[in-house]
This record gives C-alpha cells, sequence and structure tokens, in this order.
C-alpha cells in the first residue's frame, strides 16, 4: 500500500478508523481553543479559593454559591470547545462529525475532571457543601454548555459556535437565578425542596446529554452526498 493510502474497504471499517483517529489526534489537541478553556479555568479556580483569602471561612451557603459559579465558568469555557476554525475544509472528512466531536471531548474530559477536583480541594472542609449533588450540577451545566454548541454546530454554518452557546448559557443561567428555590435549580440541597432541586438537575444532565447526541449527528444533505464509508475524501481534523 503506497503512503497516504486509504484502505479498502475489505481490509475492515473499524481498523481504518483507528488509524484514521489516532492520526487525527494531535492535529485535534493543536486546534482546541485553549485560551478559552485556560481562561475560564483559571477564573474558577480562583473563585473556589476565594474562600480562603478571608480570616474566617464562610459556611456551606456562601461554598454552594462559589462552586455553582465556578461550575458556571467552567461550562462557559467548555461552550468553545466545538470551535473550528477550518470548519468548511473539515466537512469533506471521511471521518464524521460524531467521531470528530467525540475525539474532541475524549481529550478534554480528564481535564475537566482534574480541574473541578481541583475546585472542589481549594474550598475549606468548612466551606465545601456535598460533593456528590454539587457535581451533579456542574455536569449538568457542562452538558448544557454543550448541547448548545452542538446546536449551534448543527444548525449554522459558522467556524466559531462557542461565542453565541456561551451567550445563550449565560441567559439560561440568569432565568433559572430568578425562578424561585420551589420550581427552580437554586435551592440548597439541606433546604425543603433540596431533594427536588436535585431531581431537575438530572433532569438537566439527561436532557441536555441526549440534546448533544441527536445534534452531534451528521446533516441528512451531507449523507446524502457522502460516498460511501471513506469515499475519497482527504483525512482532516476538527
Amino acid at each position: 500500500m503506497r503512503v497516504g493510502q486509504i484502505p479498502s474497504a475489505g481490509t475492515g471499517r473499524a481498523p481504518v478508523t483507528a488509524v484514521l483517529l489516532r492520526s487525527l489526534l494531535p492535529r485535534v489537541w493543536r486546534i482546541l481553543p485553549w485560551k478559552a478553556l485556560a481562561a475560564a479555568g483559571g477564573l474558577g479556580l480562583l473563585l473556589a479559593g476565594s474562600a480562603r483569602w478571608t480570616e474566617q471561612a464562610p459556611g456551606e451557603d456562601s461554598g454552594l454559591v462559589l462552586l455553582r459559579l465556578t461550575a458556571l465558568t467552567g461550562a462557559l469555557g467548555l461552550a468553545y470547545v466545538l470551535d473550528d476554525p477550518a470548519r468548511h475544509t473539515t466537512v469533506t472528512s471521511p471521518l464524521g462529525r460524531p467521531l470528530r466531536t467525540g475525539l474532541r471531548l475524549a481529550l478534554v474530559a480528564p481535564l475537566a475532571a482534574l480541574w473541578w477536583t481541583a475546585a472542589l480541594l481549594l474550598l475549606p472542609d468548612a466551606t465545601r457543601p456535598p460533593l456528590g449533588r454539587t457535581t451533579l450540577e456542574a455536569a449538568a451545566m457542562a452538558t448544557c454548555a454543550l448541547a448548545l454548541a452542538t446546536v449551534t454546530v448543527r444548525f449554522t454554518d459558522g467556524p466559531k459556535a462557542g461565542r453565541p452557546a456561551a451567550i445563550w448559557l449565560g441567559v439560561a443561567a440568569a432565568l433559572a437565578a430568578l425562578i424561585p428555590d420551589r420550581w427552580g435549580l437554586t435551592a440548597a440541597p439541606w433546604d425543603p425542596w433540596g431533594e427536588a432541586t436535585q431531581l431537575r438537575w438530572a433532569v438537566v444532565l439527561g436532557v441536555t446529554t441526549l440534546a448533544s447526541m441527536a445534534c452531534t449527528a451528521e446533516p441528512l444533505r451531507r449523507r446524502s452526498g457522502m460516498r460511501g464509508w471513506f469515499g475519497a475524501y482527504p483525512a482532516q481534523c476538527g
């Protein structure tokens, strides 16, 4: 086989896809929006660590607010993870959009988990709210950001989905803060409506995850124009 030649379908789709994914890893790593992710991550850690700057550690109520702001800041950074300046050239990639998006998320997810762990550790013990419930909220905010980004990518042609997704996420957060605790998402775990609030966060997590999966699928107009699994398109990233 000549160098650069894509193996024929008889060699099996799965091995060829794995080879293409490995070849794309360095390229995808380079084009990830590291500036936006670093800025959001750094600001989030500053928010989480601000509880240590006071002479007396704040209570769990303040710690919950700090963690929610930290999680929202991180989610605003994740809204930019699908930005692709070369989008109009990567549309012809032999790897479909779900695989390309999955590759991006596979690179970012471990770093996001480490970042959230660091944010939790920065809070003093007396300030730290229940970790499982706050982690659920953080995961729901992250999937909400990704859902907004995937919707933007699917229904627009622009190369940068992060800015509109971040704006809509900020608007959604502001509206959520205005809803009374009894029906909204802001009640603390120890409040009378805490259990119902956690259930709503779980619903947000599930719905936005499904929305992300649905909107990551290839547009129908592109599928109709594809020539087989790989066709004759060059491998690109994005």
